[in-house]
């Protein structure tokens, strides 16, 4: 609810942070690295930072948000102490200061995900390395979602394959596909940010050539009469992966069908555990067959084979 009233009061960005608890278990089957600065916020607390543009006038939106506030306690809900403190920070440190978190990151058997700005040797020959510096858009390798399309597109991957990455992001399954063996990958994402990205990513692995980029809304690029020597790829491919919200993997599910070869795989990941049984049914539907369901949290992704 707080962070509504900071939106709404203008806030550019809101940001929570909690109480750590750094004796929380954690898996570090594959080399994770967990490294969470200690903070002195008491369990059960939690602190939010409201990003306002430069000339704002602070003190009257301190004062509505106080006011709100102190309005949920009619409805009892109780708040807390509700303290406030005001600085000053530049738009660098918001926009970078992150980096000192992301480190290397092992997130299968072959692919680890190293930041440009991290030094790291791979342990030997099979471990193949992703350099990313994702900017402003999704796709660190971090979250289950993510994590859960690099494993799965390891089992799926064959040589020379053809791929399809819709939502790419910041094109990290796109290069880890690469890394993987595929021949090549067209990775499509609606967002400008993002096609801007991964032409970045890309390139810093030296993958221009196996890899081409669109600004499409899912695979409309694939109606627009273009063909294999500017898409990259010749249609019906092998693998089309997608880690996007389960409402969007709804949408396009036929759209997928028609683009995969006879006996291809669909990735479908993103999906949050309560839409599971919709998106398999979906699928079902479809005429896919689940060959397999790898879960990480609450995060769910499907392979799918067209029959």
């Amino acid at each position: 609810m707080i962070s509504n009233f900071l939106h709404e009061s203008g806030a550019g960005g809101v940001s929570i942070e909690e109480h750590v608890d750094n004796n929380k278990p954690r898996d570090t089957s594959l080399g994770q690295w967990f490294e969470i600065p200690p903070n002195d916020i008491p369990e059960g607390e939690a602190k939010l930072s409201g990003y306002f543009p430069e000339g704002s006038d602070m003190d009257a939106i301190q004062q509505e948000i106080k006011e709100r506030i102190e309005e949920l306690r009619e409805y009892d809900i109780n708040p807390g102490a509700a303290e406030f403190s005001l600085r000053d920070v530049s738009e660098d440190d918001w926009a970078n200061n992150w980096k000192k978190y992301f480190k290397p990151i092992r997130v299968s058997d072959r692919l680890t995900i190293k930041p440009t700005w991290e030094d790291y040797l791979p342990a030997s020959e099979q471990e193949k390395i992703i350099e990313l510096d994702p900017g402003m858009a999704f796709g660190t390798g971090t979250h289950p979602t993510t994590a859960l399309c690099l494993r799965t597109l390891e089992s799926v991957i064959q040589e020379g394959d053809e791929v399809i990455d819709v939502g790419t992001g910041s094109g990290i399954l796109a290069i880890g596909a690469v890394r993987l063996g595929a021949k090549h990958v067209l990775a499509l994402d609606l967002d400008p940010i993002a096609v801007t990205s991964t032409r970045e990513n890309t390139q810093l692995n030296g993958l221009e050539k196996q890899i081409s980029i669109f600004e499409s809304d899912l695979l409309a690029v694939l109606k627009s009469g273009k063909g294999a020597s500017e898409l990259g790829v010749t249609l019906p491919v092998r693998v089309v992966v997608a880690n996007i919200l389960a409402e969007i993997i709804l949408l396009f599910i036929d759209d997928v069908y028609q683009a995969l070869q006879s006996g291809g795989y669909y990735i479908a990941s993103g999906i949050y555990k309560n839409k599971e049984k919709e998106v398999e049914e979906g699928l079902t539907a479809a005429g896919f067959e689940i060959t397999h369901t790898a879960r990480e949290e609450d995060w769910v992704a499907f392979v799918a084979r067209k029959g």
